[in-house]
């Protein structure tokens, strides 16, 4: 008999993706050079830092987790890239890239180890980075080096794609065939659907926890380096409210916030459904019709996110009682 498809995977899969569709078609038909070549790579460029951060976040929610240091520690890359940006575009990117896998280690190791809730965990981090971060660069921006030619990890274009849009594009295909075709992906659902049968299984359940908090922050210090290098100063106090961006982004995406479910591809259209709305806001205060500052940008997350947990929570309720 044919097995029927899970509604919280069809809604996830198909739903996010037809809302993205639906948006951009009301952005072609609504405003003048909305699918222009140059709002369209701005888009694509901007947006990247955020991808990447909510890649690391979809692994570690599908494994039932949680990751509130992203924002900080992408902060505290970008603040470490700068001050390394001197000598050259790969100890840069190493800097920023390394002391996010720093980050990542901790908080694999707190929840592994330790067995400290990850909410707890990594709330600590989160904290560490941020003061880490302003001592780091003295409680100002950093300026970056532009002799070293730096600045093309976030400004740069190759052929006309942005190079950031290019970085994102390639970290997702490698997720998406980690989370599809290997047995570490398989590994990852099999613990956020449930860790103890996972760990009776014999699974390395808290080697591939490990892997994927260590893969989350080297990912948020990638976002840093290319933050540093897109705008030209490390910020350590840039970074606030990444996580939620992240979490609204996954979420939206259709993975469950209880582990066990998830896909890549919905986390990036969940990034772009996110990053184009707030696109066509700025379009509309253009237009004059409304005026909302950047501050409505947090309000819009938190409602994506608190409307998608809502249909989420409902689903669960529905098929617990169906079963």
């Amino acid at each position: 008999m044919k097995r029927k498809a899970d509604p919280r995977i069809l809604i996830g899969t198909y739903g996010v993706v037809l809302a993205l569709v639906a948006l951009i078609a009301f952005g072609w038909w609504r405003y003048e050079n909305f699918l222009g070549l140059f709002n369209v790579m701005s888009v694509l460029r901007y947006n990247s830092m955020f991808a990447l951060v909510a890649l690391g976040m979809c692994f570690v929610i599908m494994t039932g987790g949680i990751d509130l240091s992203v924002g900080s520690t992408a902060a505290l890359g970008s603040v470490a890239a700068a001050l390394a940006s001197p000598y050259g575009i790969l100890q840069g990117a190493a800097a920023g890239v390394g002391i996010g896998l720093l980050v990542g280690i901790l908080n694999g190791t707190l929840v592994t180890r330790l067995n400290i809730m990850p909410f707890i965990a990594t709330l600590a981090t989160m904290l560490a980075a941020s003061g880490s971060a302003l001592l780091m660069a003295n409680n100002q921006s950093v300026s970056v080096s532009y002799e070293s030619g730096f600045t093309n990890l976030g400004q740069g274009n190759l052929w006309i794609f942005p190079v950031p849009a290019v970085i994102a594009a390639v970290a997702y295909l490698f997720g998406s065939l980690i989370l599809n075709f290997t047995s570490t992906g398989r590994t990852v659902l099999a613990i956020g659907g449930n860790e103890e049968a996972s760990r009776l299984m014999g699974l390395r359940t808290d080697r591939i926890k490990f892997l994927t908090y260590t893969a989350s922050g080297g990912l948020a210090g990638l976002a840093g380096v290319i933050l540093a290098a897109q705008f030209g100063a490390g910020q350590p106090i840039e970074g606030v409210g990444w996580e939620l961006f992240a979490i609204a982004s996954v979420v939206v995406g259709g993975t469950l916030l209880t582990g066990g479910v998830g896909s890549v591809g919905t986390t990036l259209a969940g990034v772009l459904l996110l990053g184009i709305l707030f696109n066509v806001l700025n379009f509309e205060n253009g237009m004059g019709w409304i005026s909302l500052s950047a501050y409505w940008q947090s309000v819009i997350r938190g409602a994506f996110l608190l409307v998608v947990v809502i249909i989420q929570a409902r689903l669960m309720t529905r098929r617990s009682q169906a079963a």
